[in-house]
Protein backbone atom coordinates (compact mmCIF):
# COMPACT_ATOMS: atom_id res chain seq x y z
CA UNK A 1 0.00 0.00 0.00
CA UNK A 2 1.46 3.50 -1.59
CA UNK A 3 1.12 7.21 0.73
CA UNK A 4 -1.01 7.77 -2.21
CA UNK A 5 -3.43 4.80 -1.67
CA UNK A 6 -3.31 5.68 2.20
CA UNK A 7 -4.22 9.15 1.86
CA UNK A 8 -6.87 8.49 -0.39
CA UNK A 9 -8.02 5.74 2.35
CA UNK A 10 -7.88 8.23 4.94
CA UNK A 11 -9.87 10.91 2.65
CA UNK A 12 -12.44 8.43 1.46
CA UNK A 13 -13.25 7.57 5.21
CA UNK A 14 -13.57 11.34 6.56
CA UNK A 15 -16.30 11.49 3.20
CA UNK A 16 -18.43 8.57 4.73
CA UNK A 17 -17.71 9.80 8.48
CA UNK A 18 -19.02 13.27 8.72
CA UNK A 19 -18.24 16.52 6.83
CA UNK A 20 -14.46 17.00 5.23
CA UNK A 21 -14.05 20.21 6.07
CA UNK A 22 -15.75 19.74 10.07
CA UNK A 23 -12.51 17.46 10.73
CA UNK A 24 -9.62 18.50 12.07
CA UNK A 25 -6.29 16.53 10.70
CA UNK A 26 -4.07 15.75 12.96
CA UNK A 27 0.09 14.22 12.35
CA UNK A 28 2.18 12.35 15.21
CA UNK A 29 4.32 15.64 15.62
CA UNK A 30 1.23 17.71 16.31
CA UNK A 31 -0.04 15.66 19.03
CA UNK A 32 3.28 15.53 20.75
CA UNK A 33 3.40 19.64 20.41
CA UNK A 34 -0.21 20.06 21.72
CA UNK A 35 0.47 17.47 24.75
CA UNK A 36 3.87 19.09 25.59
CA UNK A 37 1.98 22.10 26.17
CA UNK A 38 -1.55 20.65 27.79
CA UNK A 39 -0.39 17.70 29.11
CA UNK A 40 -0.82 17.86 33.67
CA UNK A 41 1.98 15.48 34.26
CA UNK A 42 4.39 17.52 32.46
CA UNK A 43 3.08 21.02 33.60
CA UNK A 44 3.62 19.55 37.30
CA UNK A 45 7.51 18.07 36.31
CA UNK A 46 7.84 21.55 34.82
CA UNK A 47 7.24 23.05 38.47
CA UNK A 48 9.40 20.98 39.91
CA UNK A 49 12.19 21.90 38.02
CA UNK A 50 11.21 25.35 38.22
CA UNK A 51 11.36 25.01 42.21
CA UNK A 52 14.65 23.18 42.45
CA UNK A 53 16.48 25.56 40.04
CA UNK A 54 14.89 28.77 42.14
CA UNK A 55 16.14 26.83 45.33
CA UNK A 56 19.72 26.09 43.92
CA UNK A 57 19.96 30.20 42.68
CA UNK A 58 18.87 31.09 46.17
CA UNK A 59 21.54 29.42 47.64
CA UNK A 60 24.74 30.34 44.79
CA UNK A 61 23.22 33.76 45.90
CA UNK A 62 23.71 33.16 49.33
CA UNK A 63 27.59 32.78 48.96
CA UNK A 64 27.82 35.99 48.00
CA UNK A 65 28.68 38.99 49.26
CA UNK A 66 25.52 40.01 51.78
CA UNK A 67 24.99 44.02 52.96
CA UNK A 68 22.70 44.77 55.31
CA UNK A 69 21.50 47.85 56.98
CA UNK A 70 19.70 48.06 60.17
CA UNK A 71 18.49 51.30 61.83
CA UNK A 72 17.06 52.40 65.08
CA UNK A 73 15.93 55.79 63.87
CA UNK A 74 14.66 56.88 67.44
CA UNK A 75 14.34 55.27 70.94
CA UNK A 76 13.22 56.77 73.97
CA UNK A 77 12.82 55.65 77.98
CA UNK A 78 11.85 58.06 80.75
CA UNK A 79 12.86 55.17 84.07
CA UNK A 80 12.55 55.58 87.50
CA UNK A 81 15.55 54.09 88.57
CA UNK A 82 17.14 52.49 92.26
CA UNK A 83 20.51 53.73 93.24
CA UNK A 84 21.41 51.72 95.72
CA UNK A 85 24.91 53.97 97.17
CA UNK A 86 21.90 56.58 98.42
CA UNK A 87 18.95 53.93 98.65
CA UNK A 88 16.80 56.29 96.47
CA UNK A 89 14.85 56.79 93.08
CA UNK A 90 15.78 58.90 90.10
CA UNK A 91 14.29 59.58 87.28
CA UNK A 92 15.95 58.55 84.23
CA UNK A 93 15.95 60.44 80.70
CA UNK A 94 17.48 58.29 77.67
CA UNK A 95 17.13 58.92 74.09
CA UNK A 96 18.94 57.26 71.60
CA UNK A 97 19.24 56.77 67.67
CA UNK A 98 21.64 53.91 66.10
CA UNK A 99 22.24 52.13 63.34
CA UNK A 100 24.59 48.94 62.08
CA UNK A 101 25.93 48.41 58.49
CA UNK A 102 27.50 44.87 57.95
CA UNK A 103 29.23 43.32 54.72
CA UNK A 104 29.44 39.45 55.62
CA UNK A 105 30.77 37.17 52.65
CA UNK A 106 30.76 33.07 53.26
CA UNK A 107 33.67 31.27 51.67
CA UNK A 108 32.20 27.82 50.73
CA UNK A 109 35.69 26.42 50.19
CA UNK A 110 36.65 26.76 54.20
CA UNK A 111 32.74 27.07 55.23
CA UNK A 112 33.86 29.88 57.28
CA UNK A 113 32.53 33.54 57.50
CA UNK A 114 34.38 36.76 57.33
CA UNK A 115 32.51 39.88 57.90
CA UNK A 116 32.97 43.44 58.24
CA UNK A 117 30.20 45.53 61.35
CA UNK A 118 29.95 49.21 61.53
CA UNK A 119 28.09 50.48 64.42
CA UNK A 120 27.29 53.88 65.18
CA UNK A 121 24.83 55.19 67.61
CA UNK A 122 24.24 58.56 69.36
CA UNK A 123 23.11 58.74 73.29
CA UNK A 124 21.49 61.78 75.13
CA UNK A 125 20.81 61.31 78.94
CA UNK A 126 19.67 62.44 81.83
CA UNK A 127 19.83 61.92 85.78
CA UNK A 128 17.45 63.64 88.00
CA UNK A 129 20.14 63.31 90.96
CA UNK A 130 22.98 65.27 88.72
CA UNK A 131 20.66 67.73 86.85
CA UNK A 132 22.59 67.83 84.03
CA UNK A 133 22.24 66.57 80.38
CA UNK A 134 24.55 64.26 78.68
CA UNK A 135 25.34 63.60 74.76
CA UNK A 136 27.72 61.30 72.94
CA UNK A 137 28.15 59.51 69.96
CA UNK A 138 30.00 56.11 70.13
CA UNK A 139 31.27 54.34 66.42
CA UNK A 140 32.22 50.38 67.19
CA UNK A 141 34.18 49.10 63.38
CA UNK A 142 34.65 45.15 63.20
CA UNK A 143 35.94 43.01 60.81
CA UNK A 144 35.57 39.01 62.41
CA UNK A 145 36.21 35.77 61.04
CA UNK A 146 34.34 32.85 62.20
CA UNK A 147 36.03 28.96 61.25
CA UNK A 148 34.70 25.54 62.19
CA UNK A 149 37.33 23.01 62.58
CA UNK A 150 37.75 19.37 62.51
CA UNK A 151 34.17 18.74 60.86
CA UNK A 152 33.03 18.84 57.08
CA UNK A 153 32.01 21.53 54.82
CA UNK A 154 28.23 22.36 55.87
CA UNK A 155 28.19 24.69 52.63
CA UNK A 156 29.81 22.33 49.87
CA UNK A 157 27.39 19.85 50.78
CA UNK A 158 24.59 22.03 51.09
CA UNK A 159 25.32 23.47 47.24
CA UNK A 160 26.39 20.06 45.89
CA UNK A 161 23.12 18.49 47.17
CA UNK A 162 20.68 20.94 45.43
CA UNK A 163 22.89 20.85 42.04
CA UNK A 164 22.08 17.21 42.64
CA UNK A 165 18.60 17.87 42.97
CA UNK A 166 18.15 19.76 40.02
CA UNK A 167 19.82 17.92 37.64
CA UNK A 168 17.28 14.99 39.08
CA UNK A 169 14.41 17.65 38.42
CA UNK A 170 16.01 17.99 34.78
CA UNK A 171 16.40 14.00 33.91
CA UNK A 172 12.89 13.32 35.64
CA UNK A 173 11.33 15.97 33.22
CA UNK A 174 13.13 14.62 30.12
CA UNK A 175 11.70 11.15 30.96
CA UNK A 176 8.27 12.53 31.68
CA UNK A 177 8.57 13.81 28.06
CA UNK A 178 9.78 10.23 26.99
CA UNK A 179 6.97 8.64 28.49
CA UNK A 180 4.68 11.01 26.87
CA UNK A 181 5.83 10.59 23.64
CA UNK A 182 4.96 7.16 24.28
CA UNK A 183 1.64 7.47 25.18
CA UNK A 184 0.92 9.36 22.82
CA UNK A 185 2.12 7.67 20.31
CA UNK A 186 0.49 4.30 21.20
CA UNK A 187 -3.29 6.48 21.42
CA UNK A 188 -2.15 8.02 17.78
CA UNK A 189 -1.66 4.52 16.25
CA UNK A 190 -4.76 3.30 18.48
CA UNK A 191 -6.81 5.87 16.61
CA UNK A 192 -5.18 5.30 13.16
CA UNK A 193 -5.71 1.62 13.70
CA UNK A 194 -9.46 2.39 14.68
CA UNK A 195 -9.90 4.54 11.20
CA UNK A 196 -8.24 0.98 8.86
CA UNK A 197 -10.67 -0.44 11.00
CA UNK A 198 -13.67 1.33 9.77
CA UNK A 199 -12.43 1.89 6.22
CA UNK A 200 -11.75 -2.37 6.14
CA UNK A 201 -15.54 -3.05 7.24
CA UNK A 202 -16.80 -0.19 4.94
CA UNK A 203 -15.52 -2.18 2.04
CA UNK A 204 -16.65 -5.55 3.90
CA UNK A 205 -19.99 -3.90 4.36
CA UNK A 206 -20.06 -2.80 0.18
CA UNK A 207 -19.14 -6.04 -0.48
CA UNK A 208 -22.15 -7.38 0.81
CA UNK A 209 -24.22 -5.28 -0.10
CA UNK A 210 -22.69 -5.89 -3.88
CA UNK A 211 -23.39 -9.73 -3.38
CA UNK A 212 -27.07 -9.13 -1.92
CA UNK A 213 -28.10 -7.55 -4.42
CA UNK A 214 -26.74 -10.28 -7.03
CA UNK A 215 -28.16 -13.07 -5.63
CA UNK A 216 -31.47 -11.27 -4.52
CA UNK A 217 -31.67 -11.33 -8.70
CA UNK A 218 -30.39 -14.46 -8.99
CA UNK A 219 -33.71 -15.41 -6.36
CA UNK A 220 -36.09 -13.28 -8.23
CA UNK A 221 -35.02 -14.77 -11.83
CA UNK A 222 -35.46 -18.80 -10.10
CA UNK A 223 -31.22 -18.77 -10.72
CA UNK A 224 -30.59 -19.68 -6.95
CA UNK A 225 -32.38 -21.07 -3.80
CA UNK A 226 -34.54 -18.71 -1.24
CA UNK A 227 -32.33 -19.89 1.74
CA UNK A 228 -29.49 -18.65 -0.44
CA UNK A 229 -31.20 -14.84 -0.25
CA UNK A 230 -31.36 -15.46 3.71
CA UNK A 231 -28.23 -16.67 4.05
CA UNK A 232 -26.65 -12.80 1.73
CA UNK A 233 -29.44 -11.13 4.31
CA UNK A 234 -27.63 -12.19 7.54
CA UNK A 235 -23.99 -11.66 6.08
CA UNK A 236 -25.23 -8.03 5.15
CA UNK A 237 -26.55 -7.30 8.78
CA UNK A 238 -23.69 -8.94 10.51
CA UNK A 239 -21.20 -6.77 8.37
CA UNK A 240 -23.35 -3.84 9.29
CA UNK A 241 -23.13 -4.63 12.98
CA UNK A 242 -19.47 -4.87 12.76
CA UNK A 243 -19.01 -1.90 10.86
CA UNK A 244 -21.27 0.45 13.25
CA UNK A 245 -19.51 -1.13 16.21
CA UNK A 246 -16.12 0.26 15.09
CA UNK A 247 -17.43 3.55 14.43
CA UNK A 248 -18.09 3.43 17.88
CA UNK A 249 -14.61 2.23 18.90
CA UNK A 250 -13.37 4.91 16.81
CA UNK A 251 -14.84 7.66 18.72
CA UNK A 252 -14.11 6.22 21.90
CA UNK A 253 -10.27 5.78 20.85
CA UNK A 254 -10.67 9.41 19.46
CA UNK A 255 -12.07 10.43 23.01
CA UNK A 256 -9.11 9.12 24.67
CA UNK A 257 -6.61 10.74 22.60
CA UNK A 258 -7.91 14.00 23.08
CA UNK A 259 -7.94 13.72 26.87
CA UNK A 260 -4.32 12.70 26.80
CA UNK A 261 -2.85 15.52 24.44
CA UNK A 262 -5.28 18.29 26.38
CA UNK A 263 -7.55 18.54 23.23
CA UNK A 264 -10.94 19.87 23.43
CA UNK A 265 -13.25 16.54 23.58
CA UNK A 266 -15.69 18.17 21.32
CA UNK A 267 -13.34 19.42 18.34
CA UNK A 268 -13.78 16.40 15.43
CA UNK A 269 -10.22 14.75 15.00
CA UNK A 270 -8.60 12.40 12.16
CA UNK A 271 -5.26 11.42 12.65
CA UNK A 272 -3.14 11.43 9.28
CA UNK A 273 -0.68 8.26 9.33
CA UNK A 274 1.99 6.76 6.94
CA UNK A 275 1.73 3.45 7.82
CA UNK A 276 4.31 2.28 5.17
CA UNK A 277 7.13 0.70 6.94
CA UNK A 278 10.86 1.24 5.93
CA UNK A 279 12.89 -1.11 7.68
CA UNK A 280 15.55 0.81 9.67
CA UNK A 281 19.03 -1.05 10.71
CA UNK A 282 20.00 -1.31 14.02
CA UNK A 283 22.82 -2.91 15.93
CA UNK A 284 22.52 -4.81 19.12
CA UNK A 285 26.08 -3.98 21.00
CA UNK A 286 25.89 -0.49 19.74
CA UNK A 287 22.39 -0.29 21.06
CA UNK A 288 23.49 -1.35 24.30
CA UNK A 289 26.36 1.17 24.45
CA UNK A 290 23.99 3.75 23.77
CA UNK A 291 21.96 2.74 26.17
CA UNK A 292 24.28 2.18 29.17
CA UNK A 293 25.98 5.76 27.86
CA UNK A 294 22.76 7.77 27.91
CA UNK A 295 19.70 6.25 29.88
CA UNK A 296 18.87 8.97 32.41
CA UNK A 297 17.65 6.77 34.85
CA UNK A 298 20.94 5.37 35.33
CA UNK A 299 22.47 9.22 35.71
CA UNK A 300 19.36 9.50 38.85
CA UNK A 301 20.97 6.10 40.20
CA UNK A 302 24.46 7.50 40.71
CA UNK A 303 22.91 10.62 41.95
CA UNK A 304 21.02 8.49 44.08
CA UNK A 305 24.65 6.87 45.47
CA UNK A 306 25.82 10.37 45.30
CA UNK A 307 23.58 11.69 48.21
CA UNK A 308 23.59 8.76 50.57
CA UNK A 309 27.24 9.33 50.60
CA UNK A 310 26.49 13.20 51.15
CA UNK A 311 23.79 11.58 53.96
CA UNK A 312 26.85 9.24 55.11
CA UNK A 313 29.07 12.32 56.08
CA UNK A 314 26.25 13.80 58.23
CA UNK A 315 25.97 10.99 60.02
CA UNK A 316 30.05 11.02 60.87
CA UNK A 317 29.48 14.63 61.82
CA UNK A 318 26.56 13.29 64.66
CA UNK A 319 28.61 13.55 67.94
CA UNK A 320 31.92 14.42 66.53
CA UNK A 321 35.06 16.03 67.73
CA UNK A 322 34.69 19.50 66.58
CA UNK A 323 35.41 23.16 67.11
CA UNK A 324 35.21 26.52 66.45
CA UNK A 325 37.53 29.50 65.77
CA UNK A 326 36.44 33.13 65.94
CA UNK A 327 38.93 35.85 65.85
CA UNK A 328 37.61 39.42 65.64
CA UNK A 329 39.73 43.21 65.41
CA UNK A 330 38.19 46.63 65.58
CA UNK A 331 38.52 50.34 66.81
CA UNK A 332 36.28 51.77 69.55
CA UNK A 333 35.44 55.73 69.36
CA UNK A 334 33.16 58.25 71.44
CA UNK A 335 32.81 61.28 71.88
CA UNK A 336 30.84 64.67 72.31
CA UNK A 337 31.51 65.51 68.63
CA UNK A 338 30.60 63.19 65.80
CA UNK A 339 34.04 64.60 63.94
CA UNK A 340 36.13 63.81 66.80
CA UNK A 341 34.86 60.16 67.67
CA UNK A 342 38.21 58.92 66.26
CA UNK A 343 40.43 61.21 67.94
CA UNK A 344 41.49 58.76 70.79
CA UNK A 345 39.90 55.17 69.91
CA UNK A 346 40.62 52.19 71.45
CA UNK A 347 41.40 48.78 69.95
CA UNK A 348 39.20 46.03 70.57
CA UNK A 349 40.59 42.78 69.75
CA UNK A 350 38.98 39.44 70.51
CA UNK A 351 39.72 35.79 69.78
CA UNK A 352 38.00 32.69 70.66
CA UNK A 353 38.51 28.72 70.08
CA UNK A 354 35.90 26.24 71.15
CA UNK A 355 36.34 22.77 71.18
CA UNK A 356 33.29 20.07 71.13
CA UNK A 357 34.55 16.85 72.56
CA UNK A 358 32.03 13.35 72.95
CA UNK A 359 32.93 11.05 75.67
CA UNK A 360 30.47 8.20 75.56
CA UNK A 361 27.21 8.20 73.25
CA UNK A 362 26.32 4.10 73.93
CA UNK A 363 27.39 3.16 70.61
CA UNK A 364 24.56 5.68 68.84
CA UNK A 365 26.92 7.20 66.35
CA UNK A 366 28.69 3.90 65.35
CA UNK A 367 24.93 2.22 64.51
CA UNK A 368 23.80 5.76 62.35
CA UNK A 369 27.11 5.16 60.44
CA UNK A 370 26.41 1.64 59.79
CA UNK A 371 23.16 2.44 58.79
CA UNK A 372 24.09 5.34 56.25
CA UNK A 373 26.60 2.88 54.81
CA UNK A 374 24.33 -0.46 54.44
CA UNK A 375 22.35 2.73 52.56
CA UNK A 376 25.10 3.33 50.20
CA UNK A 377 25.19 -0.41 49.09
CA UNK A 378 21.43 -0.71 48.83
CA UNK A 379 21.77 2.17 46.39
CA UNK A 380 24.66 0.38 43.90
CA UNK A 381 22.60 -2.46 44.80
CA UNK A 382 19.77 -0.47 42.51
CA UNK A 383 22.15 1.09 40.08
CA UNK A 384 23.12 -2.40 39.06
CA UNK A 385 19.96 -4.12 38.83
CA UNK A 386 19.05 -0.81 36.48
CA UNK A 387 22.08 -1.33 34.51
CA UNK A 388 21.01 -5.37 34.09
CA UNK A 389 17.47 -4.33 33.09
CA UNK A 390 18.48 -1.71 30.42
CA UNK A 391 20.65 -4.54 28.79
CA UNK A 392 17.68 -6.59 29.18
CA UNK A 393 15.17 -4.27 27.54
CA UNK A 394 16.94 -3.13 24.53
CA UNK A 395 17.84 -7.02 23.70
CA UNK A 396 14.14 -7.83 24.18
CA UNK A 397 13.09 -4.67 22.22
CA UNK A 398 15.94 -5.99 19.61
CA UNK A 399 14.43 -9.25 19.08
CA UNK A 400 10.98 -8.16 18.75
CA UNK A 401 11.94 -5.03 16.09
CA UNK A 402 13.52 -8.54 13.84
CA UNK A 403 10.77 -10.78 14.20
CA UNK A 404 8.02 -7.52 13.28
CA UNK A 405 9.96 -7.00 10.21
CA UNK A 406 9.42 -11.00 9.24
CA UNK A 407 6.10 -10.37 10.73
CA UNK A 408 5.06 -7.28 8.45
CA UNK A 409 6.48 -9.46 5.24
CA UNK A 410 4.35 -12.54 6.50
CA UNK A 411 1.25 -10.15 6.77
CA UNK A 412 1.62 -8.75 3.51
CA UNK A 413 1.73 -12.34 1.63
CA UNK A 414 -1.48 -12.98 2.91
CA UNK A 415 -3.15 -10.23 2.71
CA UNK A 416 -2.31 -10.66 -1.11
CA UNK A 417 -3.33 -14.14 -1.01
CA UNK A 418 -6.41 -13.69 0.69
CA UNK A 419 -7.36 -11.34 -1.61
CA UNK A 420 -6.50 -13.39 -4.34
CA UNK A 421 -8.70 -16.20 -2.85
CA UNK A 422 -11.35 -13.90 -2.24
CA UNK A 423 -11.85 -12.59 -5.98
CA UNK A 424 -11.38 -16.28 -7.28
CA UNK A 425 -14.44 -17.28 -5.08
CA UNK A 426 -16.38 -14.33 -5.48
CA UNK A 427 -16.38 -15.35 -9.21
CA UNK A 428 -17.67 -19.20 -7.97
CA UNK A 429 -20.24 -17.16 -5.88
CA UNK A 430 -21.64 -15.17 -8.38
CA UNK A 431 -21.60 -17.86 -11.21
CA UNK A 432 -23.41 -20.01 -8.35
CA UNK A 433 -20.81 -22.92 -7.24
CA UNK A 434 -20.24 -21.55 -3.74
CA UNK A 435 -22.92 -20.48 -1.02
CA UNK A 436 -23.01 -17.32 0.92
CA UNK A 437 -21.83 -19.01 3.97
CA UNK A 438 -18.62 -19.91 2.09
CA UNK A 439 -17.59 -16.84 0.52
CA UNK A 440 -18.53 -14.85 3.97
CA UNK A 441 -15.61 -17.12 5.35
CA UNK A 442 -12.97 -15.73 2.47
CA UNK A 443 -14.52 -12.46 3.21
CA UNK A 444 -14.02 -12.57 7.00
CA UNK A 445 -10.08 -14.34 6.38
CA UNK A 446 -9.29 -11.23 3.90
CA UNK A 447 -10.39 -8.42 6.67
CA UNK A 448 -8.78 -10.30 9.24
CA UNK A 449 -5.26 -10.16 7.28
CA UNK A 450 -5.66 -6.93 6.31
CA UNK A 451 -5.82 -5.97 10.14
CA UNK A 452 -2.98 -8.35 10.82
CA UNK A 453 -0.95 -6.21 8.30
CA UNK A 454 -1.93 -3.20 9.95
CA UNK A 455 -1.30 -4.40 13.46
CA UNK A 456 2.15 -5.65 12.95
CA UNK A 457 2.84 -2.40 11.10
CA UNK A 458 1.51 -0.16 13.66
CA UNK A 459 3.68 -2.75 15.73
CA UNK A 460 6.68 -2.05 14.22
CA UNK A 461 6.97 1.53 14.50
CA UNK A 462 6.20 2.18 18.33
CA UNK A 463 8.66 -0.78 18.76
CA UNK A 464 11.29 1.61 16.34
CA UNK A 465 9.97 4.17 19.14
CA UNK A 466 10.79 2.10 22.08
CA UNK A 467 14.67 1.38 21.11
CA UNK A 468 14.85 5.27 20.41
CA UNK A 469 13.39 5.43 24.40
CA UNK A 470 15.65 2.79 25.58
CA UNK A 471 18.76 4.21 23.58
CA UNK A 472 17.82 7.58 23.61
CA UNK A 473 19.16 7.29 20.26
CA UNK A 474 17.53 8.14 17.05
CA UNK A 475 17.91 5.27 14.64
CA UNK A 476 15.77 6.17 11.44
CA UNK A 477 17.56 9.76 11.88
CA UNK A 478 21.31 8.15 13.22
CA UNK A 479 20.74 11.14 15.88
CA UNK A 480 21.49 11.49 19.02
CA UNK A 481 18.50 12.77 21.45
CA UNK A 482 20.46 12.94 24.77
CA UNK A 483 19.31 16.29 25.90
CA UNK A 484 22.30 19.46 26.27
CA UNK A 485 22.26 19.30 29.94
CA UNK A 486 22.04 15.40 30.14
CA UNK A 487 25.87 15.68 28.22
CA UNK A 488 27.26 18.48 30.78
CA UNK A 489 26.58 17.02 34.01
CA UNK A 490 26.23 13.01 33.58
CA UNK A 491 29.29 11.21 34.59
CA UNK A 492 30.29 8.34 32.82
Amino acid sequence: MNKKAVLFALLFGLAFSGSLWAQQLVKLQDALLIASKNSPDIKIVQLNLVQTQQLLMATEASYKANFRVNLNPITYSNDRVFYALDNQFYTTKNLKSSGNFNISQRLPWTDGTVSLTNTLFWQQSSIEKYANTTSKFNNNVRLQFDQPLFTYNRMKLELNSLQLSFENSQLSYNIQMLQLERSVTQQFYAVYNQQMRLQITLEEYNNQKTNYEIIKNKVEGGLSRLEELYQAELNLASSKSSWENTKVSLDNAKDNFKILIGMDIFNEVNVLADPVVDSVPVDLDQAIKFALENRMELRQRQISIENAKSSLTQTMAFNEFAGNLSLSVGLLGDNENFGHIFTAPTDNEQIALSLQIPIFDWGERKARIKASQTGIETQQINYDDQRNTIIQTVRQTYRNLQNLLNQITIAGQNVRNAQLTYDINNERYINGDLTGMDLNLFQNQLSSKKLDLINAQINYKLEILNMKIQTLYDWETKTSIVPTEFKKNKLI
